[in-house]
């Protein structure tokens, strides 16, 4: 499966509702998630774009991959404090999301998506 690509809507819908970020977390989804807050315009996130598309593709059916376009989605990127891109933030089952900052290599994420579903 593709990496699927968030608008607010779709956030509320499938991750979470805005209410929840600076709330009590809860989780809409069915499965762990990593969004890629990106830009168009930026180098670390189009050198990170084919490594999150690869992921997508291996993990299908066992971790939502979604992109968010912070220039798009202003709201959602100041809901979770992102001030550089590209940033990451992880969603297990169970528990708060966890972000890092910067793009990290395809052996390191692959990794931490192996972890979220283990928990």
């Amino acid at each position: 499966m593709a990496t699927i690509h968030l608008t607010k809507g779709g956030f509320e819908k499938r991750v979470a509702s805005m209410d929840s970020i600076s709330g009590e977390w809860k989780f809409l989804g069915s499965r762990p998630a990593l969004i890629d807050f990106y830009a168009s315009w930026c180098g670390p996130c189009k050198a990170l774009s084919p490594i999150i598309d690869d992921l997508a593709e291996e993990f299908d059916g066992k971790v939502d991959i979604y992109k968010v376009n912070v220039d798009d989605e202003q709201e959602l990127a100041r809901a979770f404090g992102i001030r550089s891109i590209p940033t990451l933030l992880f969603i297990p089952l169970v528990g708060e999301p966890k972000k890092t900052m910067g793009a990290m290599p395809q052996n390191a994420l692959r990794e931490v998506l192996n972890d979220m579903i283990k928990q």
